[in-house]
């Protein structure tokens, strides 16, 4: 069975995504880029999504600098190994990784990708995601990076074979340096990103101040909390909640939009949720073409009604 690479940020939603999607490709193997330790910390996690081998190219300058010297030790490994595709994650990391691998080996390269055939054909939403068309890389293999909640994972145990790569990283890959990291402490609600239930925020909300509503109700449904663009933009709420063709995609099995006009950039990021429901005052918004279910009416008295007869079926 051809190899296929995925490229594993980590333990996380997408890179189970990754694993499953390789596994309809041919066999996953994860490649791992970091400091040295990182592949062992995470490798049972791989293991039960399918990846048969976990490549731990790990050096410590491969998180002493930015992505130069990621990107030269996937090639390197691409370049011995030949996989029939490889999958990266559509972060900004991912995309730079991928567009210097893509550089380096001449080959060609798909972003944003949903799906992918195992003859090489993707599929992508574009124009904001009011258009899906069909890609195929012409150059070289598969080179994709694959959308936030395209699929959803499935577990399948495999052996996920520790291989030790050996990294050497040139002196072009350290012109920037990495000086300070801040990892920003995880709140008590589930993330934006990979959770099952979304309430997301817009405009309408008005105020800082007034998001609370949106808090309070997302807190009641153990959902994360999400804001358009608007309303980050406005200040309103911070921009690493907004939910959008810029900001986070999400597919959720539940998405409540409150105070969403539904602007096509807004609508991106979140029309592969599985069930769409929207309070909005305005009888016309365009939310409301996409939603599975629509409330006109003003969402400080429309969410605090549903959360005290959410709060009454629960006694």
């Amino acid at each position: 069975m051809t190899e296929v690479f995925v490229v594993a940020a980590g333990a996380n939603k997408l890179t189970y995504e990754m694993l499953t999607l390789a596994r309809s490709l041919g066999e996953p193997s994860a490649v791992v880029l970091g400091a040295p330790g990182t592949a062992a910390s995470i490798k049972d996690s791989l293991a039960e999504y399918g990846a048969a081998k976990v490549y731990a190219a790990e050096h410590a300058d491969l998180d002493a600098y930015l992505v130069a010297p990621k990107a030269e030790a996937l090639a390197a490994l691409i370049s011995e190994k030949s996989p029939a595709a490889v999958l990266l994650p559509s972060s900004q990391e991912g995309k730079e990784i991928a567009g210097r691998v893509a550089v380096a080996l001449d080959n060609g390269l798909l972003t944003d990708v949903s799906a992918l055939e195992a003859d090489g054909t993707a599929t992508q939403a574009v124009f904001a995601g009011a258009t899906v068309v069909k890609s195929k890389v012409t150059k070289g293999i598969p080179l994709v990076t694959v959308k936030a909640n395209s699929l959803t994972p499935q577990a399948a145990p495999a052996a996920a074979e520790l291989v030790e790569v050996p990294v050497a990283v040139s002196d072009a890959a350290k012109l920037v340096s990495i000086t300070d990291q801040v990892v920003e402490p995880k709140g008590d609600r589930p993330d934006l990103a990979e959770a099952n239930i979304v309430v997301s925020g817009g405009r309408g909300v008005g105020s800082a101040e007034q998001f609370s509503v949106i808090e309070e109700f997302a807190d009641l449904l153990g959902a994360a909390v999400g804001a358009s663009r608007a309303a980050t933009d406005s200040g309103f709420y911070p921009h690493k909640f907004q939910v959008g063709q810029t900001g986070t995609t999400v597919s959720p099995q539940l998405y409540l939009a409150a105070g969403i006009s539904g602007a096509i950039q807004h609508r991106a990021g979140m029309q592969t949720s599985k069930t769409i429901v929207a309070v909005n005052k305005d009888d016309g918004a365009p939310i409301f073409d996409i939603a599975d279910f629509g409330v006109v009416g003003d969402l400080f008295k429309v969410l605090p009604q549903a959360g005290d007869e959410i709060r009454k079926s629960r006694q």
